[in-house]
């Protein structure tokens, strides 16, 4: 998960909602099971869908009243924390 994207990300769920990311997520899951695409094409639209629920994690975070900063920390701190334990 690339924070940078993460963080450019929160603001179109800023605009337009978390809604438009879900959508965007169905539809990218929906293509990934399509026949002739490359194992190299499905890791990149893999790598896109984990950087949009990312997105909605940190935006659930700063909803809950979390600060944009505290929040995007926090959600990395649990990725890292997880790599670690694997």
């Amino acid at each position: 998960m690339k924070l940078p994207v993460i963080r450019h990300m929160l603001a179109h769920v800023e605009e337009h909602g978390e809604e438009r990311i879900n959508d965007v997520v169905e539809t990218l899951e929906f293509y990934a099971e399509a026949r002739g695409l490359k194992d190299e094409e499905v890791e990149v639209i893999g790598e896109i869908i984990s950087n949009l629920f990312g997105t909605i994690e940190v935006q659930n975070d700063i909803d809950a009243g979390t600060r944009k900063s505290q929040a995007l920390n926090n959600f990395m701190g649990r990725v890292l924390g997880s790599i670690e334990n694997q």
